[in-house]
């Protein structure tokens, strides 16, 4: 079984990467978290998930442990291959996943391609117990995702013509660094950093 990679990466896209280890490519399936981080030329170290089926033998490879574990638990789900788990850990950050299963929040988790509302709900049940280690930073996006502040401020940037889909994530950022602002300090700063 392999479990990690280390060597130099020598073909890179944003779902796929080569690794050359001692003179040996490795052809590993990435999410775009993971592609961010590496760099062509560079040596790169991967935790390697290795799936085995009858027509092929699969890598995939995960700049983190934990992002390893979550796809290991997504793919745990009927329904729910790597291809898609990778998709899903390409989509939303480890957080966002997290958030949206201990929420219940199924629309979140079928606006990655491939989830279906079925699925999404399979993914809450059978996951909601086992994502608590995802769930400090999980937590406090849970709690921006109530704050009222963050939603009249959404209001008023929607007013203004700006799409709530944009201003939502500037948002969460900018209360995870500055949970006391008021909504006006909230809607200037999320202008500037539109």
């Amino acid at each position: 079984m392999i479990y990690s990679l280390k060597g130099t990466v020598q073909q890179l896209n944003p779902t796929s990467v080569v690794v050359d280890v001692n003179g040996v490519g490795y052809y590993v399936g990435i999410s775009l978290q993971t592609s961010n981080q590496l760099r062509l030329g560079k040596e790169s170290f991967l935790n390697i998930q290795q799936i085995i089926r009858e027509d092929a033998h699969l890598l995939f490879g995960f700049n983190t442990i934990l992002e390893k574990e979550m796809f290991n638990l997504l793919i745990s789900v009927n329904g729910v291959g790597p291809v898609s788990a990778i998709i899903m850990l390409s989509s939303l950050s480890l957080e966002e996943i997290a958030s949206a299963i201990t929420a219940n929040n199924s629309l979140l988790l079928q606006k990655v391609k491939g989830i279906g509302g079925k699925t999404a709900e399979r993914i809450i049940v059978e996951l909601r117990d086992k994502v608590q280690k995802f769930s400090s930073a999980a937590e406090n996006i849970s709690t921006f995702a109530n704050n009222k502040v963050k939603e009249e401020s959404l209001s008023a940037l929607e007013v203004l013509g700006i799409q709530k889909k944009m201003s939502e994530k500037i948002a969460d950022r900018i209360l995870k660094q500055n949970p006391d602002f008021s909504v006006e300090e909230l809607v200037k700063q999320i202008l500037k950093n539109i």
